[in-house]
């Protein structure tokens, strides 16, 4: 599939900001099930753009503003073709759950066994993913069984949370958004020794207007494949993937500091258009 992609983040200060410092994850990666065919970045006020791959590989553009200013617009536009990843099939069962431990050979795989900033292996964490993976013997089979958990155990609320809410309170109240159920998802994988990793991006639906976020998980011999436990399904050639990393504390779109009022209005807009 082809996709046209435009991410505008906007923002409006109640009096003058300066010396703005900002990091940016808006390029998406290019890989065997998704090239990019063009992307651009333009930033209001005019700023001089550097960009640099991060240890997970995440293209981030960076600038920074030090004249005084009331507004900051960042806004890109970018072509992409998907495709569907190799399927594995319903029954499949790829790699032994007692043998998980051997994923660490695998490279960079240590970050994604660990807590990290919003995600948390509890003992509530861990007797969650026991009761939902009970009786599974193979890895790709129990994520499918946390997937099918997480979907069935919390509530899908818009605004019910923030993007600084933690796993822990997302389990707690049993309802979030979509990056709260990927947060979930990621702890118990890491309670099971799974290797687990946080995505943001897109999923082309008639109604999207906004980032989305999913997971995956390390399958030794199979690699990384995506699970996305909002809906309930593996990922297909309707994801876009943007960033990757332990949490969404590593893949924020847009982050940053500034000197000034911390009165500001935030407007975030995302149009994705289907191509011939």
């Amino acid at each position: 599939m082809r996709f046209e992609i435009t991410h505008r983040t906007s923002y409006t200060y109640a009096s003058p900001v300066r010396d703005s410092f900002n990091e940016v994850r808006l390029q998406p990666f290019n890989n065997h099930v998704q090239v990019v065919e063009s992307f651009l970045l333009k930033i209001l006020p005019a700023a001089r753009l550097r960009h640099r791959h991060d240890f997970y590989s995440n293209v981030v553009h960076h600038f920074e503003i030090i004249e005084p200013h009331s507004t900051l617009t960042v806004e890109s536009q970018l072509r992409v073709i998907t495709s569907n990843p190799p399927v594995i099939a319903p029954a499949a069962e790829p790699w032994p759950l007692a043998r998980i431990g051997e994923a660490l050979r695998e490279p960079r795989v240590f970050d994604f066994l660990q807590d990290s900033h919003f995600v948390e292996m509890s003992p509530e964490v861990w007797r969650f993913a026991l009761d939902a993976t009970a009786g599974q013997t193979d890895t790709w089979q129990a994520a499918l069984a946390v997937m099918r958990m997480v979907h069935a155990e919390l509530k899908y609320e818009s605004n019910s949370t923030s993007v600084h809410t933690h796993a822990r309170d997302v389990l707690r109240d049993k309802r979030g958004v979509c990056q709260d159920f990927a947060h979930v998802m990621i702890g118990m994988c890491r309670a099971l020794k799974i290797p687990a990793l946080y995505v943001s991006g897109y999923l082309a639906t008639e109604s999207a207007s906004a980032t989305h976020a999913w997971m995956e998980v390390l399958i030794p011999g199979l690699g990384w494949r995506g699970l996305d436990p909002t809906h309930n399904r593996p990922v297909d050639e309707t994801y876009i993937k943007l960033a990757v990393g332990r949490d969404y504390s590593d893949v924020a779109p847009v982050a940053g500091n500034y000197k000034g009022t911390t009165d500001r209005k935030l407007e975030v807009s995302v149009k994705i258009t289907p191509l011939s």
